[in-house]
């Protein structure tokens, strides 16, 4: 190994910068498995959900807008284009 590559890996030891459990950019953020895997971001399980500030009753609202990565099961996105709570 070169001197300037020891340098550089040394100062990311030295800073923080190097870890023992590297973050891939590639991985997929995680859900709390209180979030309903249907839309990005956390939409809480729970009997029903509604958009905040709707017209709904709940029991649980969220604030979006929220990206439907699955399905409605809430009936979130109501003009279907794949954005729920966006109005």
């Amino acid at each position: 190994m070169s001197g300037s590559v020891v340098a550089v890996a040394l100062g990311a030891v030295a800073t923080g910068l190097a870890s023992a459990h590297p973050m891939s950019l590639d991985a997929p953020l995680r859900q709390s498995s209180d979030c309903d895997s249907n839309y990005s971001g956390c939409v809480p399980v729970a009997s029903d959900v509604d958009c905040a500030g709707g017209s709904g009753n709940g029991p649980e609202y969220v604030a979006g807008p929220i990206t439907v990565i699955g399905d409605d099961i809430y009936e979130l996105d109501r003009d279907g284009d794949g954005t729920a709570c966006d109005s």
